[in-house]
């Protein structure tokens, strides 16, 4: 009986997972886009607890490790909302951010700065190098999705086709 219950609930699940994936509900209906969010961070914790945090509200998570990763992701995902962590070796987030705010293609994807550090210096680099927010490490549940509803409302998020 138990596991019965337990292959109903999969099925349910799987079934509701792929109505949010394609957009479309079970009985036909358009379901409202899930929001895609690039999470940049050189740090597995902080990934997979933004990735939890998200993924419990709804949102698609992409995960990059670098700025190098998260390059080639934004080129391919075309993400909503990015969030990149300042601090990380080979390419920073101040020069990451710096890179997607200048293509013509993904200028227009709001980009917010993670970091211990939060001083008006960092904040003000973030900005200067067309950043929308700083938020702060370690970040809340509760900010996190502050930020995301902020830059990304849910009325606004649509299904981005890939570019070509």
């Amino acid at each position: 009986m138990r596991v019965a219950q337990l292959q109903e609930s999969i099925r349910v699940n799987a079934e509701v997972s792929g109505a949010v994936e394609t957009g479309v509900s079970a009985s036909g209906v358009a379901a409202p886009a899930r929001r895609k969010v690039l999470v940049i961070d050189d740090s597995s914790t902080i990934r997979r607890t933004a990735e939890i945090f998200l993924s419990q509200a709804g949102c698609q998570v992409l995960l990059a490790e670098d700025g190098f990763e998260a390059l080639a992701k934004v080129g391919d995902m075309h993400p909503d909302l990015i969030f990149c962590d300042i601090l990380m070796p080979r390419l920073d987030g101040y020069q990451t951010c710096a890179l997607i705010k200048k293509s013509p293609r993904f200028h227009a994807i709001p980009v917010i700065m993670l970091s211990s550090r939060d001083g008006v210096f960092d904040r003000s680099r973030g900005r200067l190098v067309g950043a929308q927010n700083h938020l702060a490490k370690p970040f809340t549940r509760e900010s996190l999705l502050l930020a995301v509803d902020a830059c990304v409302p849910r009325a606004a998020a649509v299904a981005s086709p890939l570019p070509a």
